[in-house]
């Protein structure tokens, strides 16, 4: 499991359903929260810029930077469409980037880093200040023939919204038989058991890191080969 700080203004926020809104847990801090994530054993955390995904800037590569100095590795995401931001990214600590939705426009950048698919239904429909929208299975079946690593699917109706994983988007991506990571609307231990038990590589969690009741010390023990859930 990665949790998941996203970020704004240098400070904890959410985006949901289009709209920033101010998260208070750990005073608004992303270094303290996920200081606490390392505490309970995290290895990786997923950062979200809101800032970029939004208006095209890089606005918290020094927050970025504060929390790979913590030791953990990170994960960057958050509207990472171009070579030049990614670079910048992993300039400032990231150890892996998440190609954002916009970029599957580019079909050649799609082939070097992490692939995000920003799903709602059978369509992919990234979020921020890019606006397409591609057929999901199409999407798919060229992506089955590059050499795409991994991918990280986020349910985007679901984000912040605690109302479990999108299994079915999950179960329609690890069908090209790559890694997937899940994200959007996972809530608890069960919803994680759920998530393994598609085969997926992990999940990204952020709001019930942050403010739900989820024991992270449990959740981090997770791993996709893990044995069936207890009865």
């Amino acid at each position: 499991m990665l949790c998941s700080v996203d970020l704004a203004g240098g400070r904890l926020v959410r985006l949901r359903g289009g709209k920033v809104e101010l998260v208070d847990a750990f005073g608004g801090d992303p270094v303290a929260a996920v200081g606490s994530f390392v505490e309970a054993g995290a290895g990786w955390v997923h950062v979200v810029d809101v800032d970029l995904a939004l208006t095209g800037e890089a606005q918290n590569l020094a927050v970025l930077e504060r929390i790979a100095g913590l030791g953990v590795r990170v994960q960057a995401s958050g509207g990472i469409v171009t070579l030049p931001a990614a670079t910048a990214a992993l300039e400032a600590g990231a150890a892996r980037v998440v190609l954002g939705s916009a970029a599957l426009a580019d079909r050649g950048a799609a082939t070097r880093l992490v692939v995000g698919l920003e799903v709602k239904g059978d369509r992919i429909r990234p979020r921020g200040a890019v606006d397409i929208e591609l057929p999901l299975a199409e999407s798919l079946a060229w992506l089955a023939s590059v050499g795409v690593s991994r991918f990280l699917v986020t349910a985007v109706t679901r984000v912040g919204g605690l109302g479990g994983p999108d299994l079915s988007a999950i179960h329609t991506v690890r069908a090209l038989g790559r890694p997937v990571l899940a994200a959007g609307g996972i809530a608890s231990i069960e919803d994680l058991w759920a998530v393994v038990e598609t085969g997926a590589a992990g999940a990204v969690v952020g709001r019930a890191a942050l403010e739900g009741d989820l024991d992270l010390v449990a959740a981090l023990a997770l791993r996709s080969e893990a044995p069936p859930r207890p009865q």
